[in-house]
C-alpha cells in the first residue's frame, strides 16, 4: 500500500500525460511516429527484417547460454543484488539535480513527510525501532550485500532497510558507500525508487529506501501475483523505465549509467507504476566536456542484459543501458527471461530467437501466449520489436538514445489506445446487432 506520506500522486489510468517534458508529448518524427507507420511499404519492412537478422546473428558470439543456471551477475560474489522487493539504491559519484528540470522529472512538493527524501541520517536507535531490533518477522530479502527488512519510521512511513553484512565492510567499501550516498541524496525522479537516508556507524552500514509493496516486474511476468499483465500495462511500464533512465542520462549535471537495467530491478506500485531500483553498479558517464566518449571499467551487470560491445571492449557508455532496455522490451512482449536454459537450443537466448522470428515475418509467434492476439496487440508487438531491434544494435553508435526510445514508445502507445478503442467500439456494435437480430 502506498505510504500516505508519498509525494507521488496516483496514476490516472485514462490519462496519457505523465509528468513528462512537452517534447516527449509531441509526436516524434520517425518511422514509428504515427499510425501510418503500420502501413509502411514492403521494402521498408524488409530492410528492418534484414537488420533483425544481423542483430540475431550477433548474439551467437556474445552469449553462451548456461546449461544449469538462469541469468547471473558478472560481478564479484559480494556484489550480488538485493532482493527484488527493494532497491539497492546506490549510485556512484556526486550529482546535483538541475533546478530547471525539477518540476518536470522530480516528484511534487506536496509531501507530508517532515523531511525531504535522502536528507536523513538515521541513528541505530531509530533503525532498531523501525525493524523491532531486526526481527526475522520483518525480513523481506537476502542478498550478497546483506539483509533487507521492512520497517516503519516514527512518522508512519513504510521503508525498506538494507543492512550490510559485517564481513564485507572495509575501508574501500566505506569510501564507495559515502560516494553512493551523496549521489542518491541529490537525484530524485517519479520512476526511481526513493532514497530516504542512511546510517554509517562503527561496523554498521545501512541504507533506507522507499518500500514498494507490489513486487518486481519479473514476478508479474511470471504471474506470481495472480494476474496477467496486459499489453497496455506492459507498455506503460516500458515508458516509465524509459523516463527514469532518460533522467539519469540527461537531466543531471553529470550523466549516470545504471548498468543493471533488468526486470527484477523494476519494482511496481499497486497502480503498476514502475520504479527503477538497484543502483549498486551505477557509474558516472564520461565527461563529454573533456572530449571523453566512454568510461573504461570492469564489466558488471547481468547475463542476458549485457551490452556485447561493453563486454568485449570494457568501454561503458549510456548506450549500454539502451541495450539492456532493448532486452527488457523483448522480455515484456514475450514474457520470457533473457536466457531460457531449459528450452531447445535455438530458443535459449530470447532476444536472438525473437529477432530471427521478426526477420522471418513471424513476430506474432513471439507474443506472450497469455496475451490475446488482437489487432491492437499485434500492431504494438511489431512496433515494440522494431524499437528493441534498434536498441540491440551490435554497435553503440547505431542505437537510439533513451530519450528517443521514450518518444517512440509514447507514439506507439497513442496508436495502441486508438486501435484498442476502435476494437472495443466494433465489438460493442456487433453485439448490439446480434441482440437486435435475436429480438426480431
Amino acid at each position: 500500500m502506498r505510504s500516505p506520506h508519498s509525494p507521488y500522486g496516483r496514476r490516472n489510468p485514462t490519462s496519457a500525460v505523465r509528468n513528462t517534458p512537452d517534447s516527449l508529448r509531441s509526436s516524434p518524427r520517425s518511422l514509428y511516429s504515427s499510425s501510418s507507420s503500420s502501413h509502411k511499404s514492403t521494402s521498408s519492412l524488409n530492410q528492418v527484417r534484414i537488420a533483425a537478422r544481423s542483430v540475431a546473428g550477433a548474439f551467437v558470439a556474445c552469449f553462451v547460454p548456461p546449461e544449469t543456471k538462469t541469468a547471473k551477475n558478472f560481478a564479484d560474489s559480494d556484489e550480488l543484488q538485493a532482493p527484488s522487493v527493494v532497491s539497492d539504491d546506490l549510485g556512484a559519484g556526486s550529482v546535483r539535480k538541475r533546478g530547471s528540470v525539477r518540476s518536470i522529472y522530480a516528484s511534487s512538493n506536496n509531501s507530508t513527510h517532515p523531511t525531504e527524501p535522502g536528507s536523513l541520517k538515521f541513528t541505530m536507535a531509530e533503525i532498531y525501532k523501525a525493524t523491532r531490533n531486526f526481527s526475522p518477522v520483518f525480513k523481506i530479502g537476502q542478498g550478497g550485500f546483506g539483509t533487507v527488512y521492512k520497517g516503519r519510521l516514527a512518522d508512519g512511513t513504510l521503508v525498506a532497510i538494507k543492512r550490510a553484512k559485517k564481513s564485507v565492510y572495509d575501508k574501500h567499501l566505506g569510501v564507495e558507500f559515502q560516494s553512493e550516498i551523496r549521489t542518491l541524496s541529490q537525484v530524485e525522479h517519479l520512476n526511481l525508487v526513493r532514497f530516504y537516508g542512511y546510517l554509517e556507524h562503527e561496523d554498521e552500514r545501512i541504507v533506507v529506501v522507499e518500500y514498494v509493496p507490489n513486487g518486481n516486474l519479473r514476478e508479474h511476468l511470471d504471474c506470481m501475483h495472480g494476474n496477467v499483465l496486459d499489453l497496455a500495462a506492459r507498455l506503460d511500464i516500458a515508458i516509465d523505465v524509459a523516463h527514469a533512465v532518460t533522467y539519469l542520462h540527461m537531466y543531471t549535471d553529470h550523466p549516470i549509467i545504471h548498468r543493471d537495467i533488468k526486470s527484477s530491478n523494476i519494482l511496481l506500485t499497486e497502480n503498476l507504476r514502475a520504479r527503477v531500483a538497484d543502483f549498486g553498479f551505477a557509474r558516472l558517464a564520461a565527461d563529454s566536456d573533456s572530449g571523453a566518449t566512454h568510461v573504461s571499467t570492469q564489466v558488471k551487470g547481468t547475463a542476458g542484459y549485457l551490452d556485447p560491445e561493453y563486454l568485449r571492449t570494457y568501454q561503458l557508455t549510456e548506450k549500454s543501458d539502451v541495450y539492456s532496455f532493448g532486452v527488457l522490451l523483448v522480455e515484456l512482449v514475450t514474457g520470457r527471461r533473457p536466457i531460457e536454459p531449459k528450452r531447445e537450443l535455438k530458443e535459449r537466448i530470447t532476444a536472438r530467437w525473437v529477432m530471427k522470428k521478426f526477420a522471418d515475418g513471424d513476430a506474432i509467434l513471439t507474443l506472450d501466449p497469455r496475451l490475446e492476439q488482437t489487432a491492437a496487440n499485434n500492431l504494438a508487438l511489431e512496433k515494440i520489436l522494431q524499437v528493441a531491434l534498434q536498441c540491440l544494435a551490435p554497435h553503440r553508435q547505431n542505437r537510439p538514445t533513451m530519450r528517443r526510445c521514450a518518444e517512440i514508445l509514447w507514439s506507439i502507445r497513442k496508436d495502441y489506445r486508438e486501435l484498442s478503442a476502435s476494437d472495443i467500439y466494433s465489438l460493442s456494435s456487433q453485439s448490439l446487432r446480434c441482440t437486435s437480430i435475436r429480438d426480431e
